[in-house]
């Protein structure tokens, strides 16, 4: 049976066929093409930064791309994975939560991703099993050949027609070999197989080891991770080999021989000092012409529509390599130990910087022994501070402390989620007068409540979580700075991703001792944004919002722009104070 007539084959494998090549309405086959990403001999290698690089490079041609990362664990969704594991939970527009190479894809590709492009082992189980239970199976055994390899293909599929890609770039979660994801391989070959020649793109992340006392790279492992996609009946069509160091081409040629594949399409991804220069390394070695190529889409193409997406990236890549000014910004949390829990914010102070002509230096403060007496310590030297989302009672009191201190010594402050409501927290205790002011969740008997998880809110918790996600508008106070950072817009958009809001009751009293809630909910009492005057405080703000998962490389979120502008100007002021060319802050 030929490829068109697999696809032509009833949607649902029954005792007349075993075909299962499910088709949502709409798809029509051809029309999408694929690029598959696996990754070999370990993870964390970086394949998201590999695939969204390559589908920029596509995008810069003027083809239309749709990523989707294919994890294997059971969980429906990121939000309830640990950081030290996992990194930090990303957010999307529509409220899935995700993991971290779903920001990676937003800000390479600087397109809003959703559900659509995330999928779990956990949601493909489900639409499996939901379907068993309607009968949609026919009768059949439900196996994971055909059934659930089926569905990953349908999810495929679906992305496919709603996104009209001409390229859906295909990342796979964890590494060949392992267990969980031996489904999400078949369905790849698979899919080759239904779609006909011409429809895939096979690409394998490898390593390449160095060890130190060797003095040279070695290239069996990666050999073996390869052996091992090959026997699952895979044939990849490009190899980009991570190392720390360029990959000689001794090491390219033997892997050549031992994989099938042509040396011009070996890549060597060593480490660099930006994953924005990826992009401009993969055009450099000829990888965007390879895949044009293999996927026969050189009619699609359109290199007018691509000049300006590249001189633009050519732009920031320049920028960011000359920035000369310095600034020290203390992000202060309790997941510190793991860069990646907080990868987001650092992607866009990058963004800000760069855009400023400055490099963020990033000093990580663990408020989990920071006292008042001790904050002016914890703190010195630094030109702003940011304190950003968590959970828990843990280190609660040392980011009170570090926010006193950033308020009384006016040191730029952006506080984010958590930060906000600790904000509100500490100025209701010094300010205000409200002693043993806090929040529900560090004290349920609180006597002032400041932050507490509103009525409506829970109600919902019945139904199975009073999480607020995803995109939300926000109504911005005019003539406040958040407006100003804004352009005067009198409605955004932001993320959200917390429970805990400032209690309504508490609102005229705090707004009456000087605290400014510039960005509110429409019709509700839901505060979103606050800040101190500027003639009080050069940049003391606070949002309930994850203002860093919207940030992009030539788009810096406002929020950050501001914050790393105070910052440049009270480093410069530093420096013209201790010249005695100034007056010290």
């Amino acid at each position: 049976m030929t490829s068109e007539n697999v696809l032509n084959t009833l949607a649902y494998a029954s005792d007349e066929t075993e075909f299962y090549a499910p088709m949502p309405a709409g798809y029509k086959p051809g029309k999408t093409k694929y690029v598959f990403v696996f990754g070999t001999v370990m993870s964390g290698l970086g394949k998201g930064i590999f695939s969204s690089s390559l589908a920029k490079c596509l995008k810069d041609r003027g083809l239309t791309v749709a990523p989707i990362k294919l994890e294997g664990y059971l969980n429906l969704d990121s939000g309830t994975l640990n950081p030290y594991r996992h990194g930090e939970v990303f957010v999307l527009d529509d409220g899935m939560e995700t993991d971290m190479d779903l920001g990676t894809y937003e800000r390479m590709l600087d397109q809003d991703l959703s559900q659509l492009n995330f999928a779990t082992s956990g949601q493909i189980f489900r639409r499996v099993l939901d379907k068993e239970r309607k009968g949609s199976y026919l009768g059949r055994d439900v196996q994971m050949i055909p059934h659930v390899t089926g569905e990953v293909k349908i999810k495929l599929r679906e992305l496919a027609v709603a996104s009209d890609a001409d390229v859906v770039f295909v990342e796979i979660g964890g590494t060949v070999g392992d267990v969980e994801n031996a489904y999400y391989i078949e369905a790849t070959r698979e899919m080759a197989f239904e779609e006909g020649p011409d429809s895939c793109a096979f690409v394998a992340l490898t390593y390449i080891i160095s060890p130190p006392k060797l003095g040279e790279q070695k290239s069996k492992a990666a050999q073996l991770g390869i052996r091992g996609l090959l026997a699952t009946g895979i044939q990849p069509h490009i190899i980009a080999c991570r190392a720390q160091e360029p990959v000689t081409r001794k090491v390219l040629e033997k892997i050549a021989l031992y994989s099938n594949v042509p040396i011009d399409r070996l890549f060597s991804m060593h480490d660099c000092d930006s994953i924005y220069v990826i992009p401009d390394m993969l055009r450099g070695a000829g990888l965007d012409d390879q895949v044009i190529d293999i996927l026969r889409i050189q009619d699609r193409c359109h290199a007018e529509t691509g000049i300006h997406a590249r001189e633009a990236w050519q732009g920031f890549i320049g920028r960011l390599k000359s920035a000369t000014r310095q600034v020290r910004i203390g992000i202060i949390g309790k997941y510190t130990s793991v860069r990646d829990s907080y990868a987001s914010i650092l992607h866009a102070l990058e963004h800000a910087g760069t855009a400023l002509g400055a490099r963020v230096q990033v000093e990580w403060i663990d408020t989990t022994d920071v006292t008042d007496e001790r904050a002016d310590e914890a703190l010195a030297g630094l030109d702003g501070i940011i304190v950003p989302g968590g959970f828990g009672v843990r280190g609660a009191e040392g980011k009170i402390a570090c926010i006193r201190h950033a308020r009384e010594n006016r040191i730029p402050y952006l506080g984010i989620c958590y930060g906000f409501q600790m904000a509100v927290v500490e100025f209701a205790r010094n300010v205000c007068g409200l002693q043993d002011a806090s929040s529900t969740e560090l004290d349920p008997d609180t006597p002032h409540p400041v932050i507490d998880i509103l009525p409506e809110q829970k109600q919902i918790e019945g139904l199975g979580g009073n999480m607020r996600l995803g995109g939300r508008d926000v109504q911005v106070r005019p003539n406040t700075l958040a407006a100003r950072l804004f352009n005067n817009a009198p409605e955004i958009r932001l993320r959200f991703r917390h429970r805990y809001e400032v209690e309504p009751a508490y609102i005229e009293r705090i707004e009456s001792a000087g605290m400014i809630f510039s960005g509110k909910a429409p019709d509700y009492p839901i505060m979103q944004i606050l800040e101190l005057p500027t003639d009080v405080h050069p940049y003391f703000v606070g949002t309930q919002a994850h203002p860093e998962l919207q940030s992009r490389p030539l788009r810096p979120q406002p929020l950050f722009l501001g914050l790393v502008r105070a910052a440049v100007q009270r480093a410069e002021q530093r420096v013209l104070a201790s010249t005695g060319q100034g007056a010290s802050l």
